[in-house]
């Protein structure tokens, strides 16, 4: 990326063009590969992640075969987010579920760069904060609101990072992301299939009626929404 391109991550886009340009030489294009690890538990960070597109998701582990999802990040965002707040070793998985590119540093280069830019520092505070809404409201929604609506509410939430209608993700994901059976997967998107909202077929999910899975979801998707425009 060169200094006068505009930057397609959200965060960095915000930034004053003076103090973009002293960390844009930093910042190296990589892609995202649908399913590739970002880091693992127990790993340390070195690098932090600005998606232009695509998103990472954030797994937190049960056990060794069980993980939930705690939120995702797109391009409103950034991955890597622990090192802001002085934590240098992953307690989560990040993976990515949805193909991109991203714009990486290095945790060394990113810590000097908060150090002088204000308007970065700044930036990732409120991007903290709308992360950490969005961890609160999915752990509420996955414990009370129906597999459907749920469903619903991420399938909105991945919408619109990747700004596709159609993308790929797996039933072994979606189980992952709703905390249940691969059975009640299949369910809930047959059901969000004949109500003609969806179509999912081998790994590949599309979106046809967005007014409509607007309908089908919770509330707890316009709070997340409203957090992530704020950013």
């Amino acid at each position: 990326m060169t200094k006068t391109a505009k930057p397609l991550n959200r965060l960095l886009a915000a930034l004053p063009k003076t103090e973009y340009n002293l960390i844009s030489s930093r910042l190296v294009h990589t892609p995202l590969v649908y399913n590739a690890s970002v880091y693992e538990p127990g790993d340390e960070i070195k690098h932090v992640y600005f998606p232009d597109s695509g998103i990472i998701s954030l797994l937190s582990a049960v056990d060794t075969d069980s993980t939930l999802e705690v939120g995702i990040v797109g391009n409103e965002g950034l991955a890597g987010l622990p090192v802001f707040l002085g934590v240098t070793i992953s307690s989560n998985r990040a993976v990515v579920q949805g193909a991109g590119v991203a714009q990486r540093m290095s945790v060394k280069d990113f810590r000097a760069a908060c150090k002088k830019s204000q308007k970065l520092t700044q930036l990732k505070k409120r991007y903290v904060h709308s992360l950490l809404t969005q961890i609160s409201q999915s752990a509420v929604c996955n414990r009370y609101h129906h597999i459907d609506a749920r469903l619903s509410r991420w399938l909105l939430m991945t919408h619109d990072r990747m700004r596709t209608d159609e993308f790929q993700i797996t039933q072994e994901f979606l189980s992952n992301m709703l905390g249940v059976r691969r059975e009640a997967v299949n369910k809930a998107a047959g059901d969000l299939q004949r109500q003609s909202l969806i179509k999912y077929s081998r790994g590949s999910l599309s979106v046809i009626n967005r007014t409509g899975l607007e309908k089908a979801a919770c509330p707890c998707y316009k709070i997340i929404r409203k957090e992530y425009e704020i950013v």
